[in-house]
């Protein structure tokens, strides 16, 4: 299986080149809708539609766990598409989850800044100062969820292995370059075990939003995902019940079987 992840400047065209480029290469196509999708089967579709694409509020950030918990949920989401196959996948952090994996091709599309909000006062109909809010707007918001997500400046050239600018190259000349790209014998198909680890991410983000949810996350209190069925804990907890609590929320997660229960009840 292989993957390909667009990101785009806003105002680049990187909506339909990826479509486009989906189509060509015959991969599904995801981007928010369809994640919307893959999230709602889940079970996640509420937590993830309050992810926008931005950093958290400050207050939120440091004294609420609700934003971690809509991250591993969003994340977790990406790592079950992934699994299924061959996939083309429109922004949202993808270049960051899959970075890893060799069998992916990394493309950001992008453009000066006065070409973009030129193509945006022509495709919205709206005036030169909205046109230049809303490309700043989503510039921002994009650097600080991939700041705040993986601490990452998402317009660092070692994330991607294509730099598409739409200045000069047209929507069509940039389809067929990504496209031939994305089929070349430089890619490499994910080895077997990508699978595995795929499943295993997806896993290791879904305890570690149930545990937040729940309360009961601790810098004390870790977990080892072993295989696609059985979780390790361990760690400290202060008593017998705090001990269960954990390994009831861990065993309400529908895919895992099997649970070693290695905290130590320590009392001080």
């Amino acid at each position: 299986m292989y993957f390909v992840t667009i990101s785009e400047m806003l105002g680049t065209g990187g909506y339909v080149i990826a479509k486009e480029v989906a189509k060509k290469i015959g991969y599904p196509f995801y981007a928010k809708e369809e994640l919307y999708k893959e999230a709602d089967a889940m079970g996640y579709l509420a937590d993830v539609a309050k992810l926008e694409l931005k950093s958290p509020h400050l207050l939120e950030k440091y004294f609420s766990d609700k934003p971690r918990i809509y991250l591993d949920r969003f994340q977790s989401v990406i790592y079950e598409v992934a699994k299924k196959g061959n996939a083309l996948f429109f922004g949202k952090g993808s270049q960051l989850l899959l970075h890893s994996f060799d069998c992916a091709l990394h493309v950001l599309i992008t453009g000066s800044y006065e070409k973009r909000v030129q193509r945006m006062v022509e495709q919205m109909k709206v005036d030169q100062s909205v046109a230049e809010k809303i490309v700043s707007t989503s510039d921002h918001d994009k650097a600080g969820f991939l700041k705040y997500a993986f601490n990452q400046d998402w317009l660092d050239p070692h994330l991607y292995d294509l730099t598409v600018n739409t200045d000069k190259l047209s929507i069509d000349s940039a389809i067929k370059i990504i496209g031939e790209a994305a089929q070349t014998e430089e890619i490499k198909s994910c080895a077997p075990e990508a699978v595995s680890m795929l499943g295993k991410l997806s896993l290791q983000r879904k305890i570690e939003s149930a545990l937040l949810e729940a309360g009961a996350m601790s810098l004390r209190t870790f977990f080892i995902v072993e295989d696609l069925e059985t979780v390790r804990l361990y760690g400290v907890v202060h008593t017998e019940e705090e001990k269960e609590i954990i390994e009831r929320v861990v065993h309400g997660i529908k895919e895992i079987k099997n649970i070693k229960n290695d905290l130590t009840v320590f009392k001080y």
